[in-house]
């Protein structure tokens, strides 16, 4: 009777549609769930820095002429696989599981970046700052979804044509050597503001009441990514 029960539940409406109430819980759940990725997200990180694991972790990633670029490869894959798991019809066990290897996998690809702000920046501040900033946009971004309440889904094909063209020139430039600039960071800092009002809107218009774990995770995703670039912005100024 709980497996019917679930895959019924699974089979609901948009939060677009629901009642007031449930969609009230149905943002509530995913904000809740996002905020629990970042903390496990930060834990992750101070145990592997504090550990010293973190260290060996971000040098063997960045041991070799490819070995960033395998780094990604490995990434996206892990990224699809979490986000299959996260989306699951029949399973709240996958669904987190998703999550939790996703946010996993975000904490090890930042370890480089993370060791290289406090060794070329003062210290902690400017990943401190970095995440100030981040954090204001995303509360911006989201309360212009929230108080507008416009459909952004029209972003989806533009985000995904962007996407691949940013990873062409990522690829690019470590297959060529060549760095990929300061202006570049600024362009992927607006491409991950477009996702965070395209993931924010989803959780208005598209998402079912149920998978507020999937809506979370996208929003985690494109916050990361937006931290990514604000914090190597925040280096190249120094």
């Amino acid at each position: 009777m709980e497996n019917n029960a679930f895959v019924n539940q699974v089979r609901g409406i948009t939060a677009a549609d629901a009642i007031p109430e449930e969609r009230a819980a149905f943002i509530r759940k995913t904000y809740v769930h996002l905020v629990g990725a970042v903390a496990l997200f930060a834990a992750i990180v101070s145990y592997l820095i504090g550990s010293g694991r973190g260290l060996w972790i971000a040098q063997t990633m960045l041991g070799g002429p490819y070995s960033w670029l395998i780094v990604l490869l490995l990434f996206m894959g892990v990224s699809w696989l979490a986000q299959s798991w996260a989306r699951s019809s029949t399973s709240r066990y996958l669904q987190y599981m998703g999550l939790i290897l996703f946010t996993l996998a975000e904490s090890v690809i930042f370890l480089p970046l993370l060791f290289m702000a406090a060794v070329r920046s003062d210290g902690l501040t400017t990943i401190f700052q970095a995440g100030i900033v981040t954090g204001g946009l995303f509360l911006g971004l989201t309360a212009v979804v929230f108080l507008t309440r416009k459909d952004f889904s029209f972003l989806g094909p533009i985000l995904a044509i962007g996407g691949f063209v940013a990873l062409g020139f990522i690829v690019s430039g470590l297959v060529f050597g060549f760095g990929l600039g300061s202006l570049f960071a600024f362009v992927m800092v607006a491409f991950a503001g477009g996702a965070i009002l395209y993931e924010t809107s989803n959780i208005l218009h598209q998402y079912r009441t149920d998978q507020h774990v999937a809506a979370a995770l996208g929003l985690f995703a494109s916050v990361a990514l937006l931290f990514w670039y604000v914090l190597s912005i925040f280096m190249r100024r120094d």
